[in-house]
């Protein structure tokens, strides 16, 4: 892992428009609000899928507290409306990967060789077959081993927490993200 190229907490994020594959244009860092900026594999990654189904189940407490969740993937617009149209959040697609470099988001083997993924691989599967989600596609052209990473932004752009994930299924969890922001929120008081 080259943790040179991490981005540290208290880091000050450049501000840009992001256009999400719904149409709609995405502010980082977001003025008033914290945004979860959250990079993800590939589209149709069943693990991918299985953390944005606790996401979604929860989107209402995440909005409530304050937060706005934008989610990028290193796949193409096309391929990735056909995986998120229902997702209540907004989703950018980066299959050149730039988002994934300006923020130190790596790859590697480890993202499914780690034992620590293999129940959450297993349960994904079973839950896209159970589900009839749409399968991915054969090729990836931005590879299969990404590594998920979070990143917590204020209005102003710091970055107020980060994780970079070990293995493919290491992110935060809904109840982390919200603990963070109310830590945050009660921190500005």
């Amino acid at each position: 892992m080259d943790r040179r190229r991490h981005i540290a907490e208290g880091a000050v994020v450049e501000a840009r428009e992001l256009a999400a594959v719904s149409g709609e244009h995405v502010r980082v860092p977001e003025p008033g609000r914290l945004v979860h900026l959250q990079f993800r594999r590939f589209a149709g990654c069943p693990v991918c899928n299985l953390h944005l189904r606790s996401v979604v189940a929860r989107h209402d407490e995440i909005v409530a507290a304050g937060v706005r969740e934008v989610v990028v993937f290193h796949s193409p617009a096309d391929e990735l409306r056909v995986h998120t149209a229902d997702l209540p959040f907004a989703v950018v697609a980066d299959p050149d990967k730039r988002l994934y470099r300006e923020f130190g988001v790596e790859a590697g083997p480890r993202a499914l060789l780690d034992p620590r993924a293999w129940g959450a691989i297993i349960r994904s599967i079973a839950t896209g077959l159970r589900n009839r989600d749409p399968l991915p596609s054969r090729t990836q052209p931005g590879g299969r081993l990404g590594l998920p990473a979070d990143f917590l932004i204020d209005g102003d752009g710091h970055v107020l927490a980060r994780k970079y994930g070990d293995h493919a299924y290491d992110q935060w969890s809904v109840d982390e993200l919200l603990a963070l922001a109310v830590r945050t929120r009660d921190s500005a008081r």
